[in-house]
């Protein structure tokens, strides 16, 4: 699918970067597709200018004067009155650094260098999710693996066929979707599900047999997925 193709309607983007020949790029590819930016360049001015102004998605770069990536991206998540999508824009690969980005709430997260399509794409695809959730209803996949979550009525429904799910299966499941495409680490869940407070070790195998019990069976193509070193996620 072509970024084109997933516009709908001009983004308001947030660029923080202060490399100037990567925020230059960024401009000149996005302006060509109608995308309203604005531009910091130390972490401080990221900060005053995502408290002050709305904006559809925020591409922040980790390593930035003043505040860094993560802390920005921890005190957003600390303060902002809603959930504004980031993504992550940074030199850094390795599975430690994508996890310490994820753990101070990144949406997603893309590696340098980088197309440009693809980040317009991601920046898109968050934004829409994200709208989705305002709506109190998040939505997924197609055909059989077409899931619908409301957050209103608690109501699953997976090609139009409801899923009954218990109360914690049923948080697993809006987690997993609210992350997607990425995973949650196991540490993520248990601390999202039970915070501080001890569980039994088995307790999270327990409650993933359950959701698969009831979403998956009755198909044929399992959506959730465990991802090995990793944690787990949806096969969406």
């Amino acid at each position: 699918m072509t970024a084109k193709a997933l516009q709908v309607k001009p983004l308001k983007v947030l660029i923080v970067e202060d490399n100037l020949a990567i925020s230059r790029n960024i401009a000149n590819f996005f302006e060509k597709h109608q995308v309203i930016l604005d531009f910091a360049y130390d972490g401080e001015q990221a900060c005053e200018l995502a408290f002050s102004h709305y904006f559809d998605c925020i591409v922040l770069d980790i390593a930035l004067p003043k505040l860094d990536g993560l802390a920005v991206c921890q005190l957003l998540r600390a303060k902002a009155e809603r959930h504004i999508p980031i993504i992550m824009l940074t030199a850094r690969d390795t599975l430690d650094d994508k996890l310490t980005g994820f753990a101070q709430g990144a949406d997603d997260y893309l590696s340098k260098p980088f197309a440009l399509e693809e980040l317009l794409v991601r920046c898109q695809a968050l934004a829409a999710r994200n709208q989705s959730q305002q709506r109190k209803q998040l939505e997924l996949g197609e055909g059989s693996q077409h899931l619908v979550l409301d957050l209103s009525t608690k109501q699953v429904m997976r090609n139009q066929q409801e899923i009954h799910l218990q109360p914690i299966p049923y948080t697993i499941l809006q987690l997993l979707m609210e992350a997607h495409p990425r995973a949650l680490t196991r540490s993520e869940l248990c601390q999202k599900l039970w915070g501080d407070a001890p569980t039994e070790s088995d307790a999270l195998r327990s409650h993933f047999y359950q959701l698969r019990k009831a979403l998956d069976k009755p198909f044929d193509i399992p959506i959730v997925k465990t991802i090995h070193g990793v944690g787990f996620g949806l096969a969406l």
